[in-house]
């Protein structure tokens, strides 16, 4: 299993717990200290789930969802992310030039 993680998780009792359980962190490294492996690859990744993250709450509303439960504000998230996946896969399909945006579905 891998984890992709924020700068912020740096602990020694935290990689050593993962380790123990075969799962490898990959997170930004500080400064002063060697990049890891595939450290490289964070930056890229990070923009895709920025970007995602923007889209739910700019075109699809997520921070204003409505639900008055906890299962209506799960049922709300997964709306959103099967409208979106479900954007995201027609773009892919119809060869538009930006996958992520809804722009296209707003009426």
């Amino acid at each position: 299993m891998l984890i992709i993680a924020d700068k912020g998780y740096v602990s020694r009792e935290l990689d050593h717990f993962l380790a123990e359980r075969g799962v490898r962190l990959i997170r930004p490294s500080y400064r002063n200290r060697t990049p890891h492996p595939g450290e490289p690859l964070l930056k890229a990744v990070r923009q895709l789930i920025e970007s995602v993250n923007d889209t739910l709450k700019g075109q699809l509303d997520l921070e204003q969802h409505g639900g008055r439960t906890i299962e209506g504000v799960g049922v709300r998230i997964a709306q959103r992310l099967l409208a979106l996946t479900a954007a995201i896969w027609h773009n892919r399909a119809t060869g538009q030039p930006v996958t992520r945006s809804l722009t296209a579905y707003d009426h």
